[in-house]
């Protein structure tokens, strides 16, 4: 396991952390877990994102800590999120995570899945 702490691997937005925060209080989620940040097949663009709570981190994965968030983040997802802001919308298009993925090539109309 690799930790890096204020990396710019992955960053967190403040709105973001924020919510993740208020998340984890309302479902009662110990504030030593981590989020785990992911990639896997699938959506209709290749890949989609994946966000989940998880006690502590896999051997093979890197600790990002950003906005006082622990990611925990394994090694394939790392290659296709570098750069990446995990960022939080309330807006009018929807509420919810948006990731700002710069290796993104093409995106889904509703954000959730991306090509490379």
């Amino acid at each position: 396991m690799t930790e890096m702490v204020n990396t710019q691997e992955i960053t967190v937005s403040l709105k973001a952390a924020k919510e993740i925060k208020r998340i984890m209080q309302e479902i009662n989620v110990p504030s030593t877990y981590g989020l785990r940040v992911g990639v896997k097949g699938g959506g209709c663009s290749g890949l989609t994102y994946t966000l989940g709570f998880d006690e502590n981190p896999k051997e093979s994965d890197t600790v990002i800590i950003s906005n006082d968030i622990k990611l925990f983040v394994d090694g394939k997802s790392l290659f296709y999120l570098t750069g990446t802001e995990l960022d939080f919308s309330d807006g009018l298009n929807g509420r919810g995570f948006v990731f700002n993925n710069p290796n993104a090539k093409r995106t889904c109309g509703c954000g959730e899945s991306f090509g490379v």
